[in-house]
């Protein structure tokens, strides 16, 4: 077994690609990246349901367009849970027209985004920004995206 992705649910009823586009995405980080084994959740919800879980998570009350939690280690019986990704549709569409950009490739931006941190990327300095930005657009150059640092 590989990885299992699961996305769920409201923007995906409104907009069926919204889901391949997810899962193309992330299938093509875990290539660059790994390949992983193990399950993650994507939830793609509204600006309403991303700012609470911002709020109750890091402290922060306003929405943002992806939050990533990663699961801790767990016995290796089962498939391992990595974590979830929650990306704000709302937020996505807003930011995907600011940049003129195709929603599809901000999206796609956004769940590679979020899929390394479940594999511990961070950006939390230069460096790792940087590295993580590489990665990035390596992954979205796979998919025929743009950069979206170049923008």
């Amino acid at each position: 077994m590989r990885l299992e992705i699961a996305v769920a649910p409201a923007a995906v009823t409104a907009a069926p690609e919204t889901r391949d586009v997810i899962v193309r995405a992330i299938r093509a980080a875990d290539e660059a990246a790994g390949p992983v084994r193990g399950v993650i959740g994507v939830l793609v919800e509204d600006d309403a349901a991303i700012r609470e879980l911002n709020r109750r998570w890091r402290g922060v009350d306003k929405p943002t367009n992806v939050l990533s939690f990663a699961a801790a280690a767990a016995p290796s019986i089962a498939p391992r849970h990595l974590g979830d990704i929650a990306i704000s549709y709302e937020t996505t569409i807003r930011e995907a027209q600011a940049e003129a950009r195709p929603f599809a490739h901000h999206l796609a931006h956004l769940a590679v985004h979020g899929f390394l941190h479940l594999l511990g990327y961070d950006h939390q300095s230069d460096a790792a920004a940087e590295g993580m930005e590489d990665l990035e657009r390596k992954i979205l150059a796979r998919l025929g995206i743009p950069d979206p640092y170049g923008m």
